[in-house]
C-alpha cells in the first residue's frame, strides 16, 4: 500500500511512518518541515517528502499520485504570524480534499481533537470541527478519529513534564478543581491509525479514542517525577492563571510550555468526546496504562529548559 502521511514529520505522522515502513509500505511524507528528531524518518528507503503547508493542491494532487491512501495529521496548536488554524486546518483540509479527488485516493484517514466542536468560543476547536466536516462531506471513503491527548517519545506532554521539573520543582493545577484525563499511548494510537487504513469496520465513521486510564494532570506530573528521581510541589492555580502564562510563553518560546489551545483543553477535562461520537470496536481499544515503563519508554533527553527554547535564541 502507498499511504501519504500530512504532519509526516511530527510525533503521530512520524511514529505511523515507522510502523508502516517496517511492514513493508510505500510512503509520501508532507510536513512544513523537519524537527531534529524526525529527521530520521526521511532516510528510510521508499519514503518520498514534499514541504508543504496545504496551500497548493496542484502541487499536493502530483505528490499524492499512485496513493491508496491518506493519513492527515497536519495541524497546529497555535498561530504565528501566517500560520492560522484557518489556513492550516481549515483551507488546508480543503485544498487535500481537492488533490485527493483529483489524484483518485480512495481513503482519507484524518486525526481530530477529542472535543472539537462548532460555535464553543475557541478558535481551535472550532477549526477542527470545519475540517471534520470537510472531511465527511467529500464523498471520500473517510474515518475521524477524535483524540485525547496523547503521550511517547517525541511528544509535548511528557518532554515538557520532564524539562519543567529538571528546571522548577512545581506544578500548578490547571483549575482549583481539576478536570480528568485520559492519556493515550502511541502505539495504541497507532494500531488503531494502521487498522482505519484498511478495515472496513471503520469506514465512514468519526470515531473517540482516549486512553485506557484516568486520571488528573497532576497525578501524571508525580508519576513522571517519580521515574525521574525529582521532587515536586503540586500547587493549585486558577484557570486565568494558566492563559497569562500561555500567553506569555507563545510570545516567548520556540515550542510553549503550553498553548492559550491547551489550557482550553485542560481545563474542560480531556475524557468524553464533544459531540457524542462513535466508539472503536472492542478489539481496537487502547489497553495501555500510563505507567513508570511506558513513561520511561516516551521520556526525551534528560534537561532543563535554556536559552535554547525562546524564540530570540539563535543556538
Amino acid at each position: 500500500m502507498k499511504v501519504a502521511i500530512t504532519g509526516g514529520t511530527g510525533l503521530v505522522g512520524g511514529h505511523l511512518a515507522r510502523r508502516l515502513h517496517l511492514e513493508g509500505h510505500e510512503l509520501v511524507l508532507l510536513a512544513r518541515g523537519t524537527r531534529r528528531l524526525d529527521e530520521e524518518i526521511l532516510q528510510v528507503p521508499r519514503a518520498g517528502f514534499l514541504q508543504t503547508d496545504l496551500a497548493d493542491p496542484e502541487s499536493l494532487s502530483k505528490a499524492l499520485a499512485g496513493c491508496d491512501a491518506i493519513a492527515h495529521f497536519a495541524g497546529i496548536n497555535r498561530e504565528i504570524g501566517t500560520q492560522t488554524y484557518r489556513k492550516i486546518q481549515v483551507e488546508g483540509t480543503r485544498n487535500l480534499v481537492q488533490a485527493a479527488k483529483a489524484a483518485e485516493v480512495r481513503k482519507i484517514v484524518m486525526m481530530s481533537f477529542l472535543r472539537a466542536r462548532p460555535n464553543c468560543g475557541s478558535a481551535y476547536h472550532e477549526s477542527k470541527w470545519a475540517a471534520e466536516e470537510l472531511i465527511r462531506n467529500s464523498g471520500l471513503d473517510y474515518t475521524i478519529l477524535k483524540s485525547g491527548m496523547v503521550y511517547g517519545r517525541g511528544d509535548h506532554m511528557l518532554d515538557h513534564l520532564s524539562h519543567s521539573l529538571h528546571t522548577l520543582p512545581w506544578f500548578a493545577t490547571v483549575g482549583f478543581k481539576e478536570k480528568a484525563i485520559r492519556p493515550l499511548a502511541i502505539d495504541d494510537l497507532v494500531a488503531v491509525l494502521k487498522s482505519a487504513l484498511s478495515d472496513s469496520r471503520l469506514a465512514n465513521k468519526t470515531l473517540a479514542i482516549t486512553g485506557a486510564e484516568q486520571l488528573f494532570l497532576s497525578d501524571a506530573a508525580r508519576r513522571v517525577a517519580r521515574v525521574l528521581g525529582r521532587r515536586i510541589v503540586i500547587v493549585p492555580a486558577p484557570v486565568w492563571f494558566h492563559y497569562v502564562l500561555a500567553q506569555i510563553f507563545e510570545w516567548t518560546m520556540r515550542v510553549p510550555l503550553i498553548a492559550k489551545a491547551q489550557v482550553r483543553i485542560l481545563s474542560e477535562g480531556v475524557v468524553d468526546a464533544a459531540p457524542p461520537c462513535d466508539r472503536l470496536p472492542a478489539d481496537l481499544m487502547p489497553t495501555r496504562l500510563f505507567t513508570d515503563e511506558q513513561i520511561r519508554e516516551g521520556l526525551p533527553d534528560p534537561g532543563a529548559f535554556s536559552i535554547r527554547d525562546l524564540r530570540c535564541s539563535r543556538a
